[in-house]
């Protein structure tokens, strides 16, 4: 019995290992890029493919979408500051034959390409473009790269742009630029206010104007507003209009 073990056991293990590299089992977010005899023959997957040992090769790529971080890239913007910018991409793999037929390593290919997208791209904008625009330049990067990829079988689905890094006399300049920008909009109120309150006076003395009756009630009652805010003695000028009508009424009186 041991001598038929000893027997069948070389025959048993060659077995196990042809089986092991014919039967591979490829999970739902994977496929088989196959090769037979080095010849491109097939994407397989997902669930159980059979392969023929020795002459039959196979590569997985994995379909879901994968995360980029693009390195820190110095860039020179439009307006010649130096800024450091870094940023983060998402793509998947739609076409499996095309990612490993078509280029070397497509994860290094795309890291490589967006960093040169994200300076060439970053670099034809202004800082405060860079600063207020971040959604517009992220779809900008995004199509560029997404075409670009098109033909390695990749989707670039979004691109997000993380820090926009600037050197401290850059950050300090920003301030004072902030500082003098609130300071101009605070004398445009000041001044708008004036400019109503005296478009205000203009309407009122053209009022009274028409109707002197009406300067000697405003007059009144600023008698009235001041007398009871002041327990003190106050002399007021008596206006001369009101002289001349009380003489005319003396005179009437008296001539009669």
């Amino acid at each position: 019995m041991i001598n038929q073990l000893s027997f069948y056991l070389p025959a048993i293990v060659i077995l196990a290992l042809f089986l092991s590299a014919a039967i591979k089992i490829l999970r739902e977010y994977e496929r088989a890029v196959v090769f037979t005899l080095g010849r491109f023959s097939g994407v397989r997957g997902p669930g159980l493919i059979i392969l023929i040992p020795i002459v039959q090769q196979m590569i997985r790529v994995d379909l879901r979408t994968l995360v980029l971080d693009v390195p820190e890239q110095d860039v020179i913007s439009h307006d010649n500051v130096s800024v450091k910018v870094n940023a983060v991409i998402y793509f998947r793999v739609i076409k499996p034959d095309l990612a490993i037929i078509q280029v070397e390593n497509y994860m290094q290919a795309t890291s490589q390409l967006a960093q040169t997208t994200l300076r060439s791209v970053l670099g034809k904008h202004e800082l405060d473009e860079m600063l207020a625009e971040r959604d517009k330049l992220n779809k900008d990067i995004q199509e560029i790269l997404d075409a670009q990829t098109d033909a390695w079988g990749i989707k670039v689905s979004n691109v997000e742009i993380k820090h926009i890094d600037l050197n401290e006399t850059m950050i300090r300049a920003i301030a004072r630029q902030a500082e003098a920008e609130r300071e101009r909009r605070s004398k445009i109120i000041i001044a708008e206010g004036e400019q109503q309150a005296a478009q205000k006076l203009l309407e009122a003395a053209e009022i009274i104007s028409q109707r002197p009756e009406a300067m000697q009630l405003r007059y009144l009652t600023s008698l009235n507003t001041i007398a009871t805010q002041n327990n003190s003695t106050i002399v007021f000028p008596f206006p001369m209009e009101w002289i001349e009508t009380f003489g005319k009424k003396s005179g009437g009186k008296s001539a009669g």
